[in-house]
């Protein structure tokens, strides 16, 4: 018999199992994400098997290279010991689809986009403005140099918010899965449309059954689907991500730390840079069309 996904509204007994499992082994501190390696570049087995299990349960893990790498290819060679190979190719991408993430001074970048400038970023999963066929499934983010101050993360499972919020009320789920719950304006540059408005659902299934969350807590020309579910359940995430809740770790990223995830909710604390005694805030990002290898829901049941 096939897999039933927890994660479908109609299979309460499997979602109470799955619930179970996952609530019942769950972390409580942010250093329990954390794993050392030598060579993120060159895993070994055993810590390869470290990072799936801590994968597997939180859809994410803070990664400590111990051989300090600065280099690109550190990143992409992290990322395909997961199964990630299909690179997001954006706007801003550099020639190897991965991004450095720095303050530019001046240019479209730093006018346009806030992960180039030193401002706080709000919650939000990366790609929430691709199509269905681009989702942004699996992360990795990289720590080259942190800033002299600021720049710490906040970082949510979208697993644990499905949860919560379907204990509060299943029809935040149901509203919230809707193909127009959530449109983004289109990307318009001196009249020329870059990228077409985009709606679609906040939660999704893919063909296996896991789950994808698009979203962003942005305000600006953000349109929400105009029903009254639909807003409760937008109030109910809004408070959820302003709470301190236990299952909201916060962490600041130091070189040769990264963050490897399946696209886990997000943000990051405004910064200050102090070129003078070397801090500088960059970080390497590459973002994929892949969810990582071996973390399908079923694999963190017991």
């Amino acid at each position: 018999m096939a897999n039933i996904s927890p994660f479908a509204l109609h299979h309460d007994d499997a979602y109470q199992r799955w619930r179970g499992s996952k609530f019942s082994q769950y972390p409580s501190v942010v250093e329990d994400l954390r794993i050392e390696v030598g060579d993120m570049a060159d895993l070994t087995e055993a810590e390869k098997n470290q990072i799936h299990r801590t994968l597997s349960l939180t859809n994410m893990v803070v990664y400590a290279s111990l051989r300090h790498r600065t280099s690109r290819d550190a990143v992409q060679a992290l990322g395909e010991q997961f199964g990630l190979t299909h690179l997001d190719r954006h706007l801003c991408v550099d020639e190897d689809g991965i991004s450095s993430l720095q303050v530019v001074e001046g240019g479209r970048q730093a006018a346009d986009y806030i992960p180039y400038t030193n401002k706080p970023i709000n919650w939000h999963t990366d790609g929430y403005y691709n199509t269905p066929e681009h989702l942004i499934r699996g992360m990795v983010l990289h720590c080259v140099c942190d800033a002299a101050s600021g720049g710490d993360n906040a970082l949510l499972d979208h697993e644990v918010v499905y949860s919560l919020m379907r204990d509060e009320n299943r029809e935040y789920i149901q509203a919230l899965m809707h193909p127009q719950a959530m449109t983004i304006p289109a990307n318009v540059v001196e009249g020329q449309e870059i990228r077409p408005e985009q709606s679609g659902p906040v939660f999704s299934l893919d063909g296996r059954g896991n789950l994808h969350m698009r979203y962003t807590a942005r305000k600006r020309s953000i349109v929400w689907r105009d029903d009254p579910v639909t807003q409760e359940a937008v109030a109910f995430l809004e408070q959820l991500l302003a709470s301190d809740s236990p299952y909201i770790f916060r962490y600041r990223l130091q070189p040769g730390e990264g963050l490897l995830c399946n696209n886990v909710l997000h943000n990051r604390s405004g910064f200050t840079d102090n070129p003078d005694i070397g801090k500088s805030r960059q970080f390497f990002r590459a973002r994929y069309y892949d969810r990582i290898a071996a973390t399908d829901w079923s694999s963190s049941e017991r």
